[in-house]
């Protein structure tokens, strides 16, 4: 049996980054609650909750990054690497819960449009976009690495349109005094959330199921073992991730007996890493299979052995290859 074993969390070179974001959004978030309220803008009552969502996202990209940095011990021998996937898959739930109450609130204001300040609310949603920029450029770097780090970009991407939207819905106030366009800014906005905030909840639920990641092939995996010289058959192939960016894998390899165990598991592993990215692979190595592997979903091998293995089972000897 062998593995590679790589438990680092993600993330880590992200701090100093989240921080200044986190810093900046909340600041301003506290700054455009107020102007929503003294302006009565839904519009920018929204983007103020998608502020308030984007700093709790930060925050809790902070808190998971801290977490993770505790050391394993007996009974959490993984470490606390899965408290981002349970960050990620929170702020998904409340992304979706803000949606809700704007899409509602909207629906109310068109019936009973209320009148609106413009100016100010043109002010603040201008200062807005400067400071969802900034973020933006501070999250970049980190956001292809961590499915949190990638879910509070998003929220911020997604607070970005809101302010767009904001400063679009202010002109046409000043300029035509149609309020109800506030409200449709803000229905807007709520329903472009709702696509992106499922895809990041299936994301995070397929982690928590120990579904297999993203861009893996669980049977690419399994024929790629199964080119190596040497080996008979795998099965008990489990394919999983730990948290966001670290795929595990354990299977069980049948071989050859002139086959060098500790060897092929070298090149196994190596090959595991290069071409799939699987960076934690346990792996065991048995000359006959394990009593129920051809009853397993994932067993493999070469299609004549499976053939004569089942004559065998059967009773009959199997044909004889002309």
């Amino acid at each position: 049996m062998g593995s590679n074993h790589q438990h680092a969390p993600s993330g880590f070179n992200n701090e100093k980054a989240l921080w200044l974001a986190f810093t900046l959004t909340f600041g301003f978030l506290i700054a455009e609650v107020v102007a929503g309220v003294l302006t009565r803008s839904l519009a920018l009552i929204s983007d103020a909750a998608h502020m308030f969502t984007d700093a709790a996202a930060l925050a809790i990209a902070l808190a998971a990054i801290r977490v993770a940095r505790r050391p394993t011990d007996l009974k959490r021998s993984f470490g606390y690497h899965r408290f981002e996937i349970l960050a990620a898959a929170f702020n998904a739930l409340l992304l979706f819960g803000v949606a809700i109450y704007i899409l509602v609130e909207a629906w109310q204001r068109f019936q009973r449009p209320a009148a609106i300040e413009s100016t100010g609310m043109l002010v603040v949603a201008s200062l807005g976009l400067i400071v969802n920029l900034i973020s933006m450029r501070l999250l970049a770097s980190g956001k292809d690495a961590s499915l949190n780090i990638k879910g509070a970009y998003l929220e911020v991407w997604s607070d970005l349109l809101g302010s767009i939207g904001v400063i679009v819905a202010a002109v046409v106030i000043r300029y035509t005094g149609w309020s109800w366009v506030d409200s449709l800014v803000a229905v807007a906005i709520g329903l472009w959330v709702l696509p992106r905030t499922w895809v990041l909840l299936k994301e995070s639920l397929n982690i928590l199921l120990e579904g297999v990641p993203e861009g893996i092939d669980p049977q690419a995996v399994s024929q790629a073992m199964l080119d190596v010289p040497g080996v008979t058959g795998i099965h008990d192939l489990h394919i999983w991730a730990l948290t966001s960016g670290k795929a595990s894998m354990s299977a069980h390899v049948v071989h050859r007996d002139t086959v060098v165990p500790q060897e092929l598991i070298t090149i196994l592993r190596t090959l595991l890493h290069d071409r799939f990215t699987l960076q934690h692979v346990t792996l065991q190595c048995e000359v006959t299979p394990c009593p129920d592997a051809l009853d397993n979903p994932h067993w493999t091998e070469p299609r004549t052995a499976l053939a004569a293995r089942a004559e065998a089972a059967s009773g009959n000897p199997p044909a004889r290859q002309g």
